[in-house]
């Protein structure tokens, strides 16, 4: 049995591919940004540096899907494709978004509509800054922002009888090529993926991007399922990262 299956496809034809419901749905989707995608980053300018001018990013959008993208749609599908929480504790599924600081309130919001009850705000700290530009203007962020939403039952949580701060160290990943402008590191969804489910369990990531998040639960023998809707990350995401996984023999 496959691992990993990444379709490159939009995240609602879901049903063509009878994929199995998920213990964990991870997902990083379009923020809606626009043409300032690249406002605070070192990107806008060429090698970085505004005395070069202007870089082909200046004035661009990550995707020319994010205006496409509608969030109820999205938790729609979450909600059909989590598992229904079993009756014993400690079982429940959940799902995380990474989405900006504001869309964290109206991802709770749409949530409930969709029975997601409760939630848990997460902060991914950074030690570096993709607003250097501003650097000597204001207060600069170097954290991301996410959201995990349940139900009613608490998630499954292996924490080892360890505390679990709501404060994550962002880890760098220089051993996975960066094939995608928001790439999340595999180290990081490896933490949150230990987290919330068991060896065997599934993993979805709608909008799955570079595949970061399917390596992922495949290192941690989970399988992953994802849909990436642009051909050339689907592609990349084949050949350049889900590649780097090597099945382990137990």
């Amino acid at each position: 049995m496959k691992n990993i299956e990444l379709f490159n496809d939009h995240f609602q034809n879901f049903k063509v591919y009878g994929i199995p419901k998920a213990q964990l749905i991870i997902a990083d989707p379009p923020y809606n940004l626009g043409v300032n995608a690249y406002a605070s980053n070192p990107a806008w300018y060429v090698d970085g540096d505004n005395k070069n001018g202007e870089s082909e990013k200046a004035g661009k959008e990550f995707f020319d899907t994010d205006k496409d993208f509608r969030p109820a749609e999205f938790m729609h599908f979450c909600s059909q494709m989590l598992i229904k929480e079993p009756k014993q504790p400690g079982k429940a599924p959940c799902m995380i978004v990474f989405c900006e600081f504001e869309q964290q309130f109206k991802y709770i919001e749409l949530g409930k509509r969709y029975g997601f009850n409760h939630y848990i705000n997460l902060v991914f700290r950074k030690n570096f800054s993709a607003q250097v530009l501003k650097a000597n203007m204001k207060i600069v962020g170097n954290c991301e922002y996410g959201v995990l939403l349940y139900r009613d039952k608490l998630p499954k949580f292996n924490n080892d009888g360890r505390m679990v701060f709501n404060c994550f160290d962002w880890i760098r990943d220089s051993e996975t090529p960066k094939v995608h402008p928001t790439q999340k590191p595999v180290p990081l969804l490896e933490r949150l993926i230990r987290i919330f489910t068991d060896p065997g369990d599934v993993v979805i990531d709608p909008c799955a991007g570079s595949g970061t998040t399917l390596l992922a639960a495949a290192n941690l023998q989970r399988k992953g399922y994802g849909f990436e809707i642009k051909k050339d990350f689907y592609k990349a995401a084949k050949e350049q990262v889900l590649s780097h996984f090597t099945p382990k023999l137990f």
